[in-house]
């Protein structure tokens, strides 16, 4: 058996940091919002019982790689030593920007072997392992766009307007753990409601940091500005501004500077992750 399934993008529509817990670990609140339009993952069985990895990602050691990790901790907690899998990745989401490439291709992961390989476990068993690997992952997992409090894990699901965005990657990596240990992050946001959200919208509290830290992020985000309320997602790097329509949206990427990468995309509510799971009998 071969799949091929996709590990589609998020957007942070918001992120607010409302308090810290005593392991370190940042208390916040955020929408995710799902993108339709990411990297692609093909597994096909290996009898070796061996997890090998094509397109590994420059610099980054296998075992270091959610990908492998994903594999590796499905074939431990499924009881699964006797499998093996050769996993192919098609990248096309920048490291570091903020847009849960990595964090997508560990669900992708998880969801692609626990088919492949018949272990039938659920959508709750998934998404707690997958939480073991990091705070986004089971919004991946449960493959909705949603709400999401605790370290991100809390995850409500929430309908949002399927809107076009553009999105620019400034062409840097932000480390996600810079930003949450400094010392002028906002750690003490008032948290508010989905109702709230929905009518008013919200911050990014890693934004001043990151632009602080990354002038390319805040250069890139001013320059969306000419066209539309733009704001930065998740920890950064990548900026992102919604459009009244894909024209709008592929009128102003035409325009977009040469040294940055920018795609026109459409925010969806359901995974394609799941929906190509479903398709195949």
């Amino acid at each position: 058996m071969s799949l091929r399934l996709p590990a589609p993008a998020k957007l942070n529509l918001f992120l607010h940091i409302i308090g810290r817990r005593d392991d370190g670990y940042h208390l916040l609140q955020t929408v995710f919002q799902l993108l339709d339009y990411g990297d692609e993952l093909s597994f096909d069985s290996s009898d070796d019982g061996g997890i090998h990895i094509l397109g590994n990602l420059p610099g980054v050691a296998t075992e270091d790689n959610l990908i492998y990790r994903a594999a590796l901790l499905l074939q431990q907690q499924g009881k699964a030593s006797d499998k093996g899998a050769i996993i192919s990745l098609d990248k096309r989401l920048p490291v570091g920007g903020g847009i849960g490439g990595g964090s997508s291709d560990a669900a992708t992961t998880l969801l692609g072997l626990n088919r492949l390989w018949a272990l039938e476990l659920s959508i709750d068993e998934l998404a707690q392992l997958g939480l073991s690997l990091g705070a986004d992952v089971p919004v991946f997992v449960r493959g909705h766009s949603a709400w999401a409090e605790g370290i991100g894990e809390q995850l409500t699901p929430i309908l949002l307007p399927e809107c076009w965005y553009l999105v620019i990657f400034p062409g840097c990596s932000v480390n996600t753990g810079q930003i949450f240990c400094h010392r002028e992050l906002t750690r003490n946001d008032l948290a508010i409601t989905i109702r709230a959200f929905l009518e008013a919208g919200g911050k990014n509290s890693c934004q001043p940091v990151a632009e602080k830290l990354y002038p390319e992020v805040a250069e890139a985000r001013k320059w969306l500005e000419n066209y539309a309320p733009a704001q930065m997602t998740g920890t950064g790097s990548c900026v992102f501004a919604k459009f009244a329509s894909e024209t709008v949206d592929l009128r102003a990427l035409e325009k977009l500077p040469g040294r940055w990468a920018g795609v026109v995309d459409r925010g969806i509510n359901s995974s394609p992750t799941l929906s190509a799971l479903t398709a195949i009998l």
